[in-house]
């Protein structure tokens, strides 16, 4: 009987968690449609700026600015966006396996870590990889976009660091998602790539547009790549959850199983018990 009631309270516990798994697996996909929604809305605002700031450098060849002009790249910042939460399956192992791999890969000091939520700020924190800055919590607003932009740009043009690269999860699709690493600062360069061809007249002059560009074209980047990852990680957060339910659900049935033969042998024992001690009375 203590094995019984046993098998019973697991069944129980199985079948709560398999509850909050369901739950779970609902809020993330109710989570993943509105991220989803605000990465994909994200994306044609990133490619018509990269547009026109392309058609910017183009025409204006001559034009000095701090952030146009590439340097000799003796320290980058490496900018990681990870979740601040788990029960997201892979999602966080992913991509702080593939940052340490950089980091290891790289000369040393030569890459510096700004980490942008909770879990790559509490992974690296109990390793000896050079931390710039953290940031957190993760927020999809264009205000959060602004100020870390903000600071790269206030750091790339101290002098602090010569290239600024963002590390973060692209989403594709609920059940695709790859990791990526795009620069940032330097502007100049990418912008230079994606031109379209010059010949074009500016009002007003073109250094007045660049400086107002610039700092919108990295936000708008930005915001980009965080909304990409919030969409991500929900994505996989209902595919975790969505799996921890089916198997908490397959453990149920075989406890269920269990107890049922547990339950069958006890009654059979019972069943002989009796009928042996009525043949010893006859």
């Amino acid at each position: 009987m203590s094995s019984l009631r046993t098998l019973r309270r697991r069944i129980r516990s199985v079948q709560n968690s398999q509850k909050i798994f369901k739950a779970m697996e609902m809020v993330a996909a109710a989570k993943l449609r509105r991220a989803q929604t605000r990465a994909q809305a994200a994306r044609p605002y990133a490619a018509k700026i990269t547009e026109m700031l392309a058609n910017l450098a183009t025409a204006g060849s001559d034009l000095d600015h701090p952030l146009f002009k590439p340097r000799e790249e003796k320290t980058t910042a490496l900018v990681l966006v990870t979740a601040d939460r788990g029960l997201c399956g892979a999602y966080n192992a992913n991509l702080l396996r593939t940052a340490e791999e950089r980091l290891r890969k790289s000369a040393p000091g030569s890459i510096r870590l700004v980490l942008v939520g909770k879990k790559g700020r509490d992974y690296f924190r109990r390793r000896k990889y050079p931390v710039l800055a953290t940031h957190t919590p993760v927020q999809p607003t264009v205000e959060f976009a602004r100020s870390l932009t903000e600071d790269f740009i206030r750091r790339y043009v101290a002098g602090e660091v010569d290239r600024v690269e963002l590390m973060f999860t692209q989403f594709i699709s609920a059940l695709r998602r790859r990791i990526v690493t795009e620069p940032l600062l330097p502007i100049g360069r990418g912008a230079e790539e994606a031109a379209a061809g010059a010949g074009t007249i500016f009002e007003p002059d073109a250094e007045s547009l660049l400086a107002e560009l610039l700092p919108r074209y990295a936000t708008a980047k930005v915001f980009a790549a965080v909304a990409d990852a919030l969409a991500s990680e929900q994505a996989a957060r209902m595919v975790a959850m969505g799996a921890a339910r089916k198997n908490a659900g397959e453990l149920s049935d075989m406890l269920i199983l269990q107890r049922n033969r547990l339950r069958q042998a006890a009654i059979t024992k019972e069943l002989l018990e009796i009928v042996g001690g009525a043949e010893a009375l006859k």
